[in-house]
């Protein structure tokens, strides 16, 4: 990979050239791996956070909410900061801060001092991915951009499928601490390294005069109470709770004036003029249905692998790691197709293949083992890397230059509300129908009284044998309130993968609204 060269850079400014080549690239992609690779190994390894910092199960939730709903507020902002102080300095800094405020987490002396430095580390960080999103394709000719945008989806994708493995590992044979010490080698080789050889585009700092404060008010509104209440909703019953509906009534009026106010301005801190370009517009709701399956995919199987089949967090890591391998080894050859086929082609066999994994999974037992979870995560990861690098390449390859930036954050924006939304529909999907298998398979097992009868007195005797239980006939029923209760679980898990399924086969007829491919292989913008 090389940098064009010429009387006008890619960035709009007459006599810059963009250098930085392929060692600046990977050091950037370096940097937005540790990023969203902090997120995964901290959600596999709350419980042992929470072990550590002597929180309840309500308050280490917010470990992971501060995070999300400060980096889903920074993530927009970032294509109009990178304006003002370059792509370049803007990574550093955004990078420094990252690495800073890990070393402050691995130093938090509670739970409300972890709290606070996540969320910092989570607004100061978020601005990593998007940068490296928009350096592809301000660094690289179009005909190099492809091997960018597979190293990038397959960073995007592998860090959240070895996540948990690499979480679990760490609290297996280290602490928690190092959860958030793992990041200060790297951070700090990246944070050095990346100024002394990239530079993308010429900062304008005179933007910076011309502050939306409003606008930055406006998205932090929308966004952060936003993430708040699709975090926090599915554990607080909802609207049912106060402090959702006031938080849900916050991102809705901030919505509001937000879409108002940045299109009515001369400098918004959002450019949504940007989703007048159709690729990109169909590529951010193709990557919000991408975001349910990645996240949510990445949620699931452990929940059931904890919940069902007692593992701990480094069985379930090396469960997750067969995702993780098979989008590593489909990669090159997504990239291959993604330059030879027509992209709303490779996305019609994506995103089926998709489905098809997670249907593999909505026939899971409660005996359920790695060798059955296989091929489902085999089809699935092969799936997700076919989708995300024709959409990615689609939707930004497209955009004028000196709309990347932004187009890029609110890219990124998408694919993050796409995993926020997933979750919350998850959580609340798995409520309901757990609670309907229960009652279902408790009123079987009443209308079956002389079967469940039999079965009860068997437990009744073997514990009966058993001096150190008081009363056996109460351990008897309570031990076939556990089974019902782990067949639910499983079976709501299943209803769920079938639910994710649907959704993807539904999006299947969005990939042909992408405009059709220029000649030379080319995807025109519209």
């Amino acid at each position: 990979m090389t940098e064009t060269t010429g009387g006008e850079g890619r960035d709009g400014a007459e006599g810059f050239t963009p250098r930085g080549g392929v060692f600046g690239f990977f050091l950037m992609v370096l940097g937005m791996f540790m990023a969203i690779l902090d997120i995964q190994i901290v959600a596999s390894s709350l419980p042992q956070i929470q072990a550590g910092v002597s929180a309840s199960r309500d308050q280490i939730t917010w470990v992971q909410t501060a995070y999300l709903v400060a980096e889903v507020v920074m993530i927009p902002l970032s294509g109009w900061l990178a304006r003002v102080m370059s792509s370049r300095w803007l990574f550093v800094a955004s990078s420094a801060g990252f690495t800073v405020t890990s070393a402050l987490c691995a130093l938090s002396w509670n739970i409300e001092s972890l709290i606070l430095f996540r969320a910092i580390q989570g607004f100061v960080g978020g601005a990593m991915i998007p940068t490296v999103f928009a350096a592809n394709y301000k660094l690289f000719p179009p005909e190099r951009q492809m091997v960018g945008t597979v190293v990038i989806g397959l960073t995007a994708t592998m860090a959240p499928a070895i996540g948990p493995t690499l979480g679990g590992y760490i609290t297996e044979y280290f602490s928690w601490e190092w959860l958030f010490l793992i990041n200060l080698v790297p951070g700090v080789l990246v944070t050095l390294a990346v100024p002394l050889v990239v530079d993308i585009d010429r900062a304008r700092p005179s933007l910076f005069r011309r502050i939306d404060i409003i606008g930055i008010a406006l998205t932090g509104g929308f966004l952060g109470a936003l993430e708040f209440v699709l975090d926090e909703g599915p554990r607080e019953d909802w609207f049912a709770d106060d402090t959702i509906l006031f938080f849900a009534l916050v991102s809705g009026l901030s919505a509001i004036l937000l879409l108002w106010r940045e299109l009515t301005i001369a400098d918004p801190v959002l450019d949504l003029r940007t989703f007048r370009n159709r690729n990109f517009t169909v590529g951010c709701i193709l990557t919000f249905v991408l975001g349910m399956c990645l996240y949510g995919q990445s949620y699931i199987l452990p929940q059931l692998l904890f919940q069902v089949r007692g593992y701990n967090s480094l069985q379930v890591g090396e469960v997750m790691f067969v995702t993780g391998a098979a989008m590593f080894l489909t990669a090159p050859i997504a990239g291959r197709l993604a330059r030879a086929v027509d992209p709303r082609i490779l996305l019609a066999i994506g995103f089926p293949m998709v489905a098809l994994g997670l249907y593999l999974n909505s026939g899971m037992t409660a005996d359920v083992s790695f060798d059955e979870l296989f091929w489902a995560q085999v089809v699935r990861g092969s799936g997700l890397i076919l989708c995300i690098v024709p959409i990615t390449a689609t939707a930004l390859g497209t955009l004028p230059m000196d709309r990347v930036s932004a187009g890029s954050g609110l890219f990124n924006v998408f694919r993050n509300m796409g995993g926020a939304v997933g979750l919350a529909l998850i959580n609340t999907e798995w409520d309901g129908r757990y609670d309907r298998h229960y009652w279902w398979m408790a009123e079987s097992l009443g209308a079956d009284g002389q079967r469940t009868g039999a079965h009860i007195d068997r437990l009744t005797e073997m514990f009966a044998r058993n001096p150190a239980v008081g009363d056996p006939h109460a351990a008897a029923m309570q031990v076939l309130a556990q089974d019902v209760g782990q067949q639910a679980t499983v079976m709501a898990w299943n209803d769920v993968f079938l639910m994710m399924a649907a959704a993807f086969l539904l999006a299947v007829p969005l990939v042909f609204l992408f405009a059709k491919p220029a000649p030379g292989g080319g995807v025109g913008a519209h």
